[in-house]
């Protein structure tokens, strides 16, 4: 059986077992598998990987391999998108990071009872990036684009989503439902003034409203933190430019 000795560089190491991280290990295979096919097995999905070099050449992930080989394989560290290709769907351990995109402005599918067969079809059939926690569901081959997310922390979380991607250009906060990740309206005050406590009816004048969803939005307290977040986040931009 023919053989070839690997070796993972930078964050896909993350996806090793420890016995096989930041170091050059044998791997046996068959001649029909391609290097997608093995990293795969080894538990790397190839939706994380960038360039491959074998004997220091550089090859496409579809490739073959020849006995004895060396491989060195990167991580996709950042892609940039179009506009129109900025479309994300989360699974269900990401409901926080999902607020969080739609608070930017994001288009940001999310529930909590998504099912694994339906994520993989609504990426594939929308065109939408797979944000998930789950390295199994990213190598179903119908996923075109796709993020692994390690991190916990949801404001950790949203910056590596924003840096993978491109995003900081992209950002157009408090466009979208919290809720529901419909474009809000803005609505008179008149409009939705037996909707709103007293305090909300006293302080304040400007409204929008989720045409889907019904949910009418203010800047009170809550908008207050997340404004705190964006210009976090743009200061971020600033220094990244």
């Amino acid at each position: 059986m023919p053989s070839a000795h690997f070796l993972f560089q930078g964050s896909l190491n993350d996806f090793l077992p420890h016995r096989l991280k930041s170091q050059r290990f044998p791997y046996s295979f068959d001649s029909h598998q391609t290097v997608k096919h093995l990293v795969e097995a080894l538990g790397v999905p190839h939706l994380e990987l960038g360039q491959v070099l074998v004997d220091e050449q550089p090859v496409p992930s579809s490739a073959r391999l020849p006995d004895g080989s060396q491989v060195t394989l990167y991580p996709l560290e950042q892609e940039s998108l179009p506009p129109e290709a900025v479309r994300f769907v989360l699974d269900n351990h990401l409901g926080r990071l999902a607020s969080s995109m739609r608070m930017l402005g994001f288009d940001t599918l999310y529930r909590n009872d998504y099912q694994d067969d339906e994520l993989a079809a609504t990426a594939a059939a929308e065109q939408r990036i797979l944000l998930t926690r789950d390295r199994r569901l990213l190598m179903r081959k119908c996923i075109p684009r796709g993020y692994c997310v390690r991190q916990t922390d949801p404001q950790v979380q949203i910056r590596a989503v924003l840096w993978r991607y491109d995003l900081y250009r992209h950002v157009q906060p408090f466009q979208r439902c919290l809720r529901c990740n419909h474009s809000l309206q803005p609505v008179s005050k008149a409009e939705v003034l037996a909707r709103l406590e007293p305090l909300t009816k006293r302080y304040f004048d400007e409204f929008h409203l989720c045409p889907a969803c019904n949910q009418v939005y203010w800047k009170g307290s809550h908008y207050e933190q997340m404004q705190a977040l964006v210009d976090r986040l743009a200061d971020e931009k600033d220094h990244l430019c």
